[in-house]
């Protein structure tokens, strides 16, 4: 007999679109394959990490090894500050001593579930968002996600702080205890960076309510030039002046090498908090999420050599760039309507509910039903994964390698146009 928990948890396992399936096209060996526009992956820059990788990394002994007899591990977090003082430009000096190393980001999404919050207790996001966040932090820690429900707009500016407010309300009358605000910047699924002075107000909510404040920022460095001058550029948490906004004891940042760095399967994460109590906690849970020394040696060579950093950021942000100027071009070709003024990360947000079935069905099973028509095209779109308040939404990963991305436009295509031809017959 299993316990509670592993009973829950196997129910996941069986919702319908829950997990994405594995994409196989290639355009000279299956051409016919799947092609996946919902696995959030940096594709055409996992090339330049292989060949650093096998041109410029040196294994040894260490690298696996339970722990290293050489000056590696503690080199890795000097690192890391050191390239998080370039990318997240912090209004103080990232501390290395303030950097915990695991596994993953997902991980560590996880740990803070655990060592915040009790089972049973609330982590409050605005919508739409990741969907996945309800595994990091519901699988072991068993913490609910809570959704205020703002509009897409409005999740940017500072009026989505009543939002907040309202949400953090009703789930105290539920009987569930808020115990962080968790934030992606820049934002998934929308593609977008929050400005300054939205942080400061969320911030200053975090401070007055007493609840910790998660920004999850693994795609700081993923921002590209879309060609639209009001797009907002990033700024990190961690580049405010704290002091007079929350206790810097609440703030935690979330990265990793899993989207800047094209390398998910690297398995490498990074949470830098200056709560000293929070940190102690992680390095117990750490036991079980460590980072190989594989992976250590991996990530100390590319983080300390600044000039490839430099080089692979430069090509990254100009596929990216081209990524999403190919597919928004497709979508506005077709009447496609997207949320504009993205310029960070690898996905579009959608509009596809013209193209929903017209039923009494629900939104839900309406939207599983045109996500198995693009399966069955053989394009793979998430349906319902990000939560979003209007139906019909969904995220468009864009960065693919070219010939993947254009055939996968061209199915959808394909699909959506013959699907709204029946629509309007």
């Amino acid at each position: 007999m299993l316990s509670s928990r592993a009973l829950s948890n196997i129910q996941q396992l069986d919702l319908p679109f829950r997990f994405s399936p594995t994409p196989d096209y290639d355009p000279q060996t299956n051409p016919q394959g799947l092609i996946s526009f919902g696995m959030a992956e940096n594709r055409p820059m996992r090339t330049e990490i292989v060949k650093y990788i096998n041109e410029k990394v040196t294994f040894t002994l260490d690298s696996i090894s339970y722990r290293s007899s050489a000056s590696i591990n503690a080199r890795l977090p000097g690192a890391t500050a050191a390239h998080l003082d370039r990318v997240l430009s912090p209004y103080s000096s990232i501390n290395p001593n303030h950097i915990v190393v695991a596994d993953s980001p997902t991980s560590l999404g996880n740990m803070l579930g655990f060592n915040l919050a009790e089972r049973g207790d609330g982590i409050l996001v605005n919508r739409p968002v990741y969907g996945r966040f309800e595994l990091d932090y519901g699988v072991e820690a068993g913490v609910e996600i809570v959704y205020a429900d703002t509009e897409t707009e409005e999740a940017f500016t500072p009026n989505a702080v009543a939002k907040y407010e309202q949400a953090l309300l009703e789930a105290e009358q539920r009987g569930i205890k808020i115990r962080a605000v968790l934030l992606v910047n820049p934002h998934n699924p929308v593609g977008r960076c929050y400005p300054a002075d939205t942080l400061r107000h969320i911030a200053r909510f975090c401070d007055r309510n007493n609840l910790h404040l998660i920004s999850d920022e693994v795609y700081a460095s993923c921002i590209f030039d879309s060609g639209d001058p009001n797009a907002i550029q990033f700024t990190s948490i961690l580049s405010l002046d704290l002091q007079g906004l929350i206790d810097p004891n609440l703030v935690h940042v979330l990265y990793g090498f899993s989207k800047d760095f094209a390398s998910g399967g690297l398995h490498l994460g990074f949470l830098v908090t200056a709560n000293e109590q929070l940190r102690r906690a992680c390095k117990m849970v750490t036991r079980l999420h460590g980072p190989s020394q594989t992976a250590i040696t991996i990530g100390t060579a590319i983080l300390e050599d600044t000039g490839f950093v430099d080089s692979f950021m430069a090509k990254s942000r100009a596929s990216l760039a081209a990524g999403y100027r190919l597919a928004t071009s497709t979508l506005e070709r077709e009447n496609i309507n997207y949320v504009k003024r993205g310029n960070a990360g690898f996905f579009i947000y959608i509009d596809l509910s013209p193209f929903l079935p017209k039923d009494h069905r629900s939104v839900q099973e309406r939207e599983f039903d045109l996500a198995q028509k693009l399966l069955d095209a053989g394009v793979f779109l998430h349906p319902g994964e990000e939560h979003s308040k209007a139906e019909g939404w969904f995220r468009l990963v864009f960065s693919n390698d070219e010939p993947a991305l254009k055939e996968g436009l061209r199915r959808s295509d394909y699909r959506i146009i013959f699907m709204f031809s029946l629509l309007q017959n």
